[in-house]
């Protein structure tokens, strides 16, 4: 009775880690539109909200867990993995907001999100972790292809040394985030999910708050709105989103749950017409029904 309960256990598990991917890929969605809303607001420059984002998320873990006295993590390699999650988030974030600096948005959204799961499943597979299956290239293939509609193609104007400098910023964001990814699927003893994302990001949001500050600022005039974005930004696609990200990688491949990131621009085009006001053209409603599609595909062929 014992043997047959452990594939029904299996099941349930990997079942649950899906669950929390999704959500976490839902809460990221509405980082786009808060972030946005928080920059007109206060004036601050992409790489300055990514600081506070990181800086609000980890502290909004980090500060309980002190105060609770919850045991700190201990070792040598919890602290390693603390560190490498903090300096991986900052890389993710400076590059990825440096490359919409120097192209476009479109660019730096469809190289980072499209390269990710690429680069992950990749590593699966070069690390025998997972073999690479012809439905998880349908998946990725019409991720790809839907997220390449759904943004659109870049504006004209800029260089070809300022695109090709763009998309290399883009991947380096799309290495910072697969890396964060394929590492954080194998736990350290002794070292949670929340403790992980608490103290990481808060040592993430030290290393490019000063940058911030010496290259655009990151003073603004506090007030009640801009105040309710930055708790809103750091709380639900950061602090929530991320440790459900990291406690769904116990159960789920690493490559499945970088695909399940693909919900972010989905869900954040869904924002945008709600709350922006942005009309969705019959390229747009392909690219995102493509992203629905390759989810749902890679959710039902996901390794248990």
């Amino acid at each position: 009775m014992l043997i047959s309960e452990h594939p029904v256990a299996a099941a349930r598990g990997s079942a649950t880690g899906l669950w929390l991917l999704v959500s976490a890929g839902v809460l990221w969605g509405t980082g786009g539109p808060s972030g946005s809303l928080l920059a007109l607001e206060t004036g601050l420059s992409p790489l300055a909200v990514a600081a506070y984002r990181l800086a609000i998320g980890g502290t909004l873990i980090a500060v309980p867990l002190v105060l609770i006295r919850r045991p700190l993590p201990r070792g040598r390699h919890a602290w390693t993995r603390i560190t490498v999650l903090g300096m991986l988030a900052a890389v993710f974030q400076a590059c990825f907001f440096a490359s919409v600096s120097v192209t476009t948005v479109s660019v730096a959204t469809l190289l980072t999100i499209g390269a990710s799961p690429v680069l992950v499943l990749i590593a699966e597979w070069i690390t025998g972790r997972r073999r690479i299956s012809v439905p998880i290239l349908a998946a990725v293939a019409l991720a790809v292809t839907g997220l390449a509609l759904l943004v659109g193609a870049p504006s004209s104007g800029h260089s070809i040394s300022g695109v090709l400098a763009g998309a290399a910023l883009a991947l380096l964001s799309a290495g910072g985030f697969a890396t964060m990814t394929f590492v954080s699927a194998r736990p350290v003893p002794g070292l949670d999910d929340l403790a992980a994302t608490g103290f990481g990001f808060t040592i993430g949001a030290a290393t490019l708050a000063p940058l911030a500050a010496e290259t655009s600022g990151m003073s603004f005039t506090p007030g009640s709105a801009s105040i309710g974005l930055l708790l809103l930004l750091g709380t639900a696609p950061t602090a929530v989103a991320y440790t459900l990200y990291f406690r769904g990688l116990r159960t789920t491949s690493a490559g499945t749950a970088a695909l399940m990131a693909l919900l972010e621009p989905l869900v954040g085009t869904v924002l945008a017409t709600w709350i922006l006001g942005d009309r969705l053209s019959p390229t747009d409603l392909i690219g995102a029904g493509l992203l629905t599609t390759a989810i749902l595909l890679n959710t039902r062929h996901s390794p248990r």
